[in-house]
């Protein structure tokens, strides 16, 4: 649910906010309530000595797809661009390969990707034709940068303290994002956007976060990003039900698929047990925990 919604709150918000003021909106509440926590730990200043780490995991998990997710927003639904998000996990898959990622793909998990890779296919086929090419581009760059998220996470900053990476990451993005969004402010904003803002800040971003971190450490980068398949059911019941948007043929053709890619694409991969048996093998790739 947390990871479903924000598609709703993001199209609320979208029809008063610019992009760059709604990701300002998100991101600066969030990290005046989460700074504080890591200040007092002392945990700001260990992760500002993996600065450039931090800053990169920042720039491709906040502050360039949250901008591109915004602005598409704009022009495509909700339901739509939830569905085009459930492309991370297969892209990950693959970028996981390419950067010699151990974790194993055995042929159900392969199958899984596969099946859920045709039902983004089928999606995108039968329902692109009506839609903004741009926003379907920057829907594929959030996707992009979505997938490469949980690799830095798990490379290089798996041993800081969770708190204190996404509160600086926040920090960063809102420091970045005050120039344009105060050159764009509206007069005035309605009490739905105010509340669609407020949800995404604490809701959708501080405590979505921590989630994701401690889902990270528990199953691995490539299965913890699942919820990108999980979440465009919700993406899409939101959108239908109570923004009046279409059930299309490409959302009943392509949302099955994707959720049964889903649980075969992420199932724990198998082994032979001694005797030939098969036995449920160790979720690889889990990062040591963070403090």
């Amino acid at each position: 649910m947390i990871w479903g919604i924000p598609y709703l709150l993001i199209r609320v918000a979208v029809e008063e906010l610019s992009a760059p003021a709604l990701v300002f909106f998100r991101t600066a509440p969030a990290a005046l309530l989460m700074a504080p926590f890591a200040f007092r730990r002392g945990a700001l200043a260990i992760v500002f000595a993996h600065w450039r780490w931090v800053t990169a995991y920042t720039l491709v998990e906040i502050s360039v797809p949250w901008l591109l997710l915004f602005h598409a927003e704009q022009r495509i639904s909700s339901s739509l661009a939830g569905l085009l998000v459930a492309a991370v996990p297969l892209i990950g898959a693959v970028v996981y390969r390419l950067f010699g990622h151990h974790e194993r793909l055995d042929l159900r998990r392969r199958a899984g990707l596969v099946v859920g890779f045709v039902g983004v296919a089928a999606l995108v086929g039968i329902d692109i034709g009506d839609s903004d090419p741009l926003a379907i581009a920057e829907m594929i760059g959030v996707a992009f940068c979505y997938a490469i998220g949980p690799l830095i996470i798990s490379r290089r900053l798996h041993g800081l303290p969770s708190l204190a990476v996404v509160a600086a990451s926040l920090t960063i993005t809102a420091v970045i994002y005050t120039p344009p969004a105060m050159l764009d402010l509206p007069v005035s904003v309605s009490a739905d956007t105010v509340a669609a803002v407020a949800t995404l800040a604490l809701v959708c971003t501080v405590l979505a976060f921590i989630l994701f971190f401690a889902l990270i450490r528990e199953v691995g980068p490539s299965r913890a990003t699942v919820i990108t398949y999980i979440n465009p059911l919700v993406a899409v019941l939101l959108g239908v039900a109570l923004l009046g948007e279409p059930f299309t043929t490409g959302i009943a053709v392509g949302l099955p698929l994707i959720l049964l890619g889903s649980v075969l694409g992420t199932a724990p991969s198998l082994k032979v047990a001694p005797g030939g048996g098969a036995a449920p093998a160790e979720p690889g790739a889990a990062p040591p925990a963070a403090p």
